[in-house]
């Protein structure tokens, strides 16, 4: 009768070793989810944690630092002073009605709020950098039709700004990149190199943050409908907008498909601007608010 071993040839195996650049990988891995987890905060804005990756002043200097390249890209600043004059007058009414939460403790705020009107007579657009600097096109504002609409606009994006939006997609990039980073040396070892699933994860990644960056616009809607309320405007002007956006973009049947845009189409803002005025207002939006 043979023994076990020369009838298989062998003693069984313990266990399969796990390769050096796994073990790697899920080091790296670990490094990532542990830093990120790390920098959670509340924010007194929205009430929500979130991962921050920079400190407020340095939220500032990038913003002031990146500001005139910025303009640049969209033909500098207005040289209208009527528009100017315009934009920073209801900015500055957004700002002397926020919140305590988005103040400091002797009462300033957080952050030094410019508004700027870019020359740009084309592109359709708004947006914020991260520590209060926020621009406008001319194109887009020369299809408001209120102030109310441009209260709309800029409240939305003080929202990104008072949401920490472009500090918390930083720390998620951070995370992200660390994943994308481990994976690929976890699979170095395979026949492409890893190429396949380094490929796999930077499409996961970027999905990833996209999806953020709806959730993003929705907040910073939320917000804006908050903020322009405060400085008495009528909320409801934000639905104007979102048509003036979803005409500008071509209607909705020649708009980016909602998944792979980092904006959510207008016409589903729409539906979640009137839920939360639900919200806000359940017997009705006040009378008397400036349109």
């Amino acid at each position: 009768m043979s023994s076990y071993s020369t009838q298989y040839g062998g003693p069984p195996r313990s266990g399969m070793r796990i390769p050096i650049r796994v073990i790697i990988g899920v080091v790296i891995a670990g490094v990532a989810i542990v830093s990120y987890f790390a920098k959670m905060q509340k924010n007194p804005t929205t009430g929500k944690s979130q991962s921050i990756t920079w400190t407020v002043d340095q939220e500032i200097v990038l913003g002031m630092n990146s500001a005139p390249q910025m303009a640049a890209e969209f033909g500098g600043e207005s040289s209208d002073k009527r528009y100017r004059q315009l934009v920073e007058q209801v900015g500055a009414r957004i700002i002397a009605s926020l919140p305590d939460s988005a103040k400091n403790a002797d009462g300033t705020q957080v952050y030094p709020y410019a508004y700027h009107v870019l020359a740009d007579e084309k592109t359709v657009n708004a947006f914020a950098l991260p520590g209060g600097q926020i621009f406008i096109t001319e194109a887009l504002l020369k299809r408001l039709e209120t102030e109310g609409q441009l209260a709309g606009v800029l409240g939305h994006e003080t929202g990104h700004v008072l949401g920490r939006h472009s500090a918390a997609q930083a720390s998620k990039s951070e995370l992200l990149n660390g994943l994308v980073g481990a994976t690929t040396v976890a699979a170095s070892g395979s026949r492409d190199g890893g190429q396949a699933a380094r490929a796999a994860s930077a499409m996961v990644a970027n999905m990833l943050t996209l999806k953020y960056g709806r959730g993003d616009e929705l907040e910073a809607d939320d917000l804006g409908l908050k903020f322009m309320y405060l400085a008495g405007y009528d909320p409801r002007s934000m639905i104007d907008v979102m048509k003036i956006l979803e005409q500008a973009s071509g209607g909705s049947g020649s708009a980016k498909p909602e998944f792979t845009s980092t904006h959510p189409n207008p016409g589903h803002r729409i539906e979640e601007i009137n839920a939360k005025l639900k919200t806000m207002f359940p017997n009705g939006v006040p009378e008397g608010l400036k349109k």
